[in-house]
């Protein structure tokens, strides 16, 4: 009944509130995962599954605000400004019915357990007296807890009227429990499965059932493969067992061994130890000897180096003469050179400025006579292509070149307006000569007219030694 109590009691945060299971850590994955079944929709369509979302989602913001108003009735003085006074008077009612039913549950917790504790020494009968009032003060807590859901109730519309406060409520997180808090958790994680159930379809559905097979049949297979290999490994082990047994004997054997060839060796060690120092002895003896015969053969060793140390020295200062004279002769070579290199690296520099600088002229008499050629083409088309003033345009066929430009009579023969200067008209033919050509056809003047002229032809570059350019001249 205690139990059922706390249950009830929305305000208590006791170890019984968190009904829903969390979360259970993540198996380790297989060595080749089935795919995960995704519903194929991602928002709910119908309304029946639009109203079970809401009532869910309106349900979790209702506990949120319940679970904080034991919070706000610890801290009055913070919260009253922000609450109002009716919100706060309704909580502090609440407050005091949630004190009492606590205080009632603990004291028949206390009672039944002292019970328990007496019913071994005490009669029975007085027991089941004990018991018959135990249970009758649990009946009596019904209405008490009757009026604690109904002080939720108010507390929690009186929030609901106000959005200002029940926003502000619900931001004090910091004065929620952690049971509590592990309680919304597990209604959010309840929503996660609801949504994914709604928009889970019933083909959808039959495939996860065939899934949840699929990974139950290969974790059956899974499992008899790791019994038989527990069974191997068993055997295994036992095998293994065996064996570094019967290496611990050897090894055993193996010591005894070792600890009779220690003693044989100390006595071995010993033995060679007298005939040693025996053996030193006389070895000194005969080093002594020796000793003597090899000062006196370092000292005549040491009389002919003195000797060789003065013949080489001699030597080397004939050597050191020598090698002083050539090195002086090649650094006066080395001096040489420097100053010839350093003199032609200076003309070659004077030479490549200059080179740089015809390069450069070079380039600007080229942009120059280029410009000058597109100006004078222009400037002659244009000659050719203006009349004179007082001229008469006429499409008679001109004397000198023979075909219509436009020109004006010179006596009997007709001449056009480039071929009118006095150069012309002394070259051409007498006037007794003159004799007028007949007016062409008009195909073969638009074909005389229609075809393109010649394009005079460029002559190239050409550079002169030293500093001179010259820039042959167009056609």
């Amino acid at each position: 009944m205690a139990s059922e109590v706390l249950t009830v009691e929305p305000l208590y945060h006791g170890p019984d509130i968190n009904r829903i299971p969390l979360r259970s850590q993540p198996a380790p994955k297989p060595a080749n995962p089935p795919k995960p079944l995704v519903p194929s929709k991602s928002k709910l369509t119908t309304i029946e599954a639009k109203r079970i979302m809401s009532v869910l989602d309106e349900t979790i913001y209702k506990v949120e605000l319940v679970t904080l108003l034991s919070y706000v009735a610890s801290n009055p003085e913070a919260m009253e400004g922000m609450l109002g006074e009716g919100i706060m008077t309704a909580i502090r009612q609440h407050e005091d019915l949630c004190e009492l039913l606590l205080e009632t549950t603990h004291r028949l917790q206390e009672r039944e357990r002292q019970l328990q504790e007496e019913e071994e020494t005490e009669e029975e009968g007085w027991v089941r007296d004990r018991r018959f009032s135990l249970r009758l003060q649990k009946a009596s807590l019904l209405p008490l807890m009757q009026q604690v859901r109904d002080s939720t109730k108010d507390s929690l519309r009186l929030l609901l009227g106000s959005p200002q406060a029940s926003s502000f409520l619900q931001m004090q997180t910091q004065g929620r429990s952690a049971e509590a808090q592990s309680f919304i958790d597990s209604l959010i994680e309840l929503r996660g499965f609801l949504f994914e159930k709604l928009l889970t379809s019933p083909m959808e559905a039959r495939e996860k059932a065939q899934f949840i097979q699929d990974v139950s049949r290969r974790n059956r297979r899974n499992q008899e493969m790791i019994d038989i290999l527990e069974n191997e490994l068993a055997v295994g082990m036992k095998r293994r067992k065996a064996e570094v047994e019967k290496e611990n004997f050897v090894i055993q054997e193996l010591k005894n061994h070792l600890h009779q060839v220690l003693k044989f060796s100390e006595n071995n060690l010993a033995r060679t130890k007298q005939e040693a120092e025996k053996q030193q002895k006389a070895d000194a003896r005969a080093s002594q000897a020796r000793l003597a015969k090899i000062q006196q053969d370092i000292l005549l060793l040491r009389t002919q180096f003195n000797n060789l140390v003065m013949e080489n020295r001699e030597a080397e200062q004939a050597l050191r003469k020598k090698k002083y004279k050539v090195e002086t002769e090649v650094e006066n070579w080395i001096q040489k050179y420097d100053t010839e290199m350093s003199e032609k690296q200076e003309e070659y520099e004077d030479l490549e400025v200059i080179h740089k600088e015809e390069k450069a002229q070079l380039e600007e008499l080229r942009r120059s006579t280029t410009c000058w050629w597109r100006s004078s083409r222009r400037s002659a088309r244009s000659a050719r292509s203006t009349p004179r003033r007082g001229w008469r345009p006429s499409r008679r066929w001109c004397a000198w070149r023979g075909r219509p430009r436009s020109s004006r009579p010179c006596g009997r023969a007709t001449w056009c307006a480039p071929c009118s200067g006095p150069r012309r008209r002394s070259a051409a033919r007498p006037k007794g000569r003159t004799r007028r050509r007949p007016r062409a056809r008009a195909g073969a003047g638009a074909r005389a007219r229609s075809e393109p002229r010649p394009t005079p032809a460029r002559r190239p570059l050409q550079f002169t030694a030293g500093t001179t350019f010259r820039e042959t001249a167009y056609k």
